[in-house]
């Protein structure tokens, strides 16, 4: 997990940033899917200039790149830290 990233890069809901090919792109969907999780997926063999918006929010080229509307984002975020960060969104949204 990183700081916050500006507002102007905040989603208004989670959304990830991925590729089929990934295996951690895979899992993270995965799980997100597994949640019932409502979450828009930008695919970078698909989305022009997805790669760049990633790279905007990360700093880096890794993938996946999960952002949430507090800012927060992850970067090849394990289960376990996605999972906690799920957590504490949904509840906060209750």
């Amino acid at each position: 997990m990183t700081s916050p990233v500006s507002p102007d890069l905040a989603p208004a809901r989670i959304t990830m940033y991925g590729a089929e090919w990934c295996g951690d792109c895979r899992r993270s969907k995965r799980l997100l899917d597994t949640r019932g999780v409502d979450y828009e997926y930008v695919d970078l063999m698909v989305v022009a200039d997805g790669a760049e918006r990633a790279k905007a929010i990360s700093g880096r080229t890794n993938i996946p790149v999960v952002i949430f509307p507090d800012g927060v984002h992850f970067t090849e975020p394990t289960d376990a830290e996605l999972g906690a960060k799920l957590d504490e969104f949904e509840a906060a949204a209750a």
